[in-house]
C-alpha cells in the first residue's frame, strides 16, 4: 500500500535546535513545512493528533546516552512508527548577549544533556555559576536573548539566530559527540528492506526468573545481533521493566519476523517501533547460512511435508 509522503514535520523547538538542524539534513526545504514543538512529548503528540505528519526527535547521544522523554514517549500512548534515523555531529558554544563579559554572568542555562556534556569546560569559564535546565538548547538561547539568563550552552546556529555572541566556542568536554534522531509517523506501510536495516521495539518482561534471558535468547538462536538495549521502568510497580532495543535486520527478514513472533509469545507485551535503513555508516554483520531466509524457507517446507505425510 502506497503511503503519502509527510509534508508537515514537527521537531523539538524552538527554532535553532539541533533537532531542526538534523531535520534539515533529512528533509529538503521544498519537501514540507516545519513546526517547532515545545518538547519531545509535544512533538510526538502533534503526530498522534494529526497536527503533523511526522516528527523528528532525539533518541540517544554518544556521550549522555538515551533521551528518556523520547524512549517513554514511544513506549506509551498510541503507537508510532520509526521510518528513518538521522545522525548529527554536535558542537556547542557558550553564548551571551553582546557586550557581556564572563564576570557579569550569574547563570548559565541549557538542555540537561548539553549541560552534562559541557560541565567541566563551562566551569573553567564560569566558575561557581549555577547551571539551570531548559527544554532545549535553542530555548536556552532565546531565554538569554530575552534577558532571563546571562549565558546559554547552545548550537552556533541558535546563538546566531537569537543575536548572541560566543563567549567560548567548542565547549564540549568530549569533542566529536553525535546525537541520533528518529523520524516517526503514524503506523502505516514500512520502509522497504535495504539489506542494511535496523528494527526497533519495546518489550515488557514479567517479574520472573530468566525473563530477560528468554528475551535475549530469541535473538541469539536466530543469529540476530542487538545494537542497543536499555531498561526502563513501566511505572506499574518495582520489578517490572520494559526493554527498548534495536537489532540488525528488517521485520520482513524471516529471522527477525520469527524473533518478534517468539517475543510476542514469551513477553508480557511487545511494541514494534519500526524497521528502517541503518544510517550510522556501519554495515550489519553477515547473516549465518542457517539464519538466512532460504534456510527458514527450506525448514518450513520440510515441516509442511512432515505434517502432510510426505516423505
Amino acid at each position: 500500500m502506497l503511503q503519502t509522503p509527510p509534508t508537515r514535520f514537527a521537531y523539538l523547538g524552538p527554532e535553532g535546535t539541533f533537532a531542526e538542524a538534523a531535520l534539515s539534513t533529512a528533509v529538503g526545504p521544498d519537501q514540507g513545512v516545519r513546526q517547532p514543538a515545545a518538547s519531545v512529548p509535544a512533538a510526538l503528540a502533534a503526530v498522534r493528533t494529526g497536527e503533523a505528519d511526522a516528527a523528528l526527535v532525539p533518541l540517544e547521544n554518544s556521550v549522555e546516552g538515551s533521551v528518556p522523554a523520547t524512549m517513554d514517549g514511544l513506549a506509551d500512548g498510541d503507537p508510532l512508527l520509526i521510518t528513518r534515523e538521522v545522525f548529527l555531529s554536535v558542537s556547542f558554544v557558550l553564548a551571551v548577549r553582546p557586550g557581556t563579559p564572563a564576570a557579569d554572568v550569574r547563570s548559565v542555562v541549557s538542555h540537561p544533556h548539553a549541560l552534562a556534556q559541557t560541565a567541566r569546560t563551562v566551569a573553567t569559564w564560569l566558575p561557581g555559576v549555577p547551571a539551570l535546565p531548559a527544554s532545549s538548547t535553542a530555548a536556552a538561547a532565546r531565554a538569554v536573548a530575552e534577558g532571563e539568563h546571562d549565558a546559554a550552552v547552545c548550537a552556533p546556529i541558535a546563538a546566531e539566530r537569537y543575536g548572541l555572541v560566543p563567549l567560548a566556542e567548542d565547549v564540549a568536554d568530549h569533542p566529536g559527540a553525535v546525537t541520533r534522531f528518529v523520524l516517526v509517523t503514524p503506523p502505516g506501510a514500512l520502509p522497504a528492506p535495504t539489506g542494511n536495516d535496523k528494527t526497533s521495539l519495546v518489550a515488557v518482561v514479567g517479574d520472573r526468573t530468566g525473563a530477560l534471558l528468554d528475551l535475549l535468547s530469541e535473538f541469539a538462536v536466530r543469529g540476530i545481533s542487538l545494537t542497543r538495549i536499555e531498561s526502563r521502568p513501566t511505572r506499574e510497580r518495582l520489578g517490572v521493566y520494559s526493554f527498548s532495543l534495536d537489532c540488525e535486520g528488517h521485520v520482513a527478514d524471516a529471522r527477525v519476523g520469527e524473533a518478534l513472533a517468539a517475543l510476542h509469545r514469551v513477553c508480557d507485551d511487545v511494541r514494534f517501533l519500526g524497521s528502517y535503513a541503518r544510517a550510522d555508516g556501519r554495515t550489519n554483520r553477515p547473516v549465518p547460512d542457517v539464519a538466512a531466509d532460504a534456510a527458514f524457507t527450506d525448514a518450513h517446507a520440510w515441516l509442511t511435508r512432515l505434517r502432510t505425510g510426505q516423505v
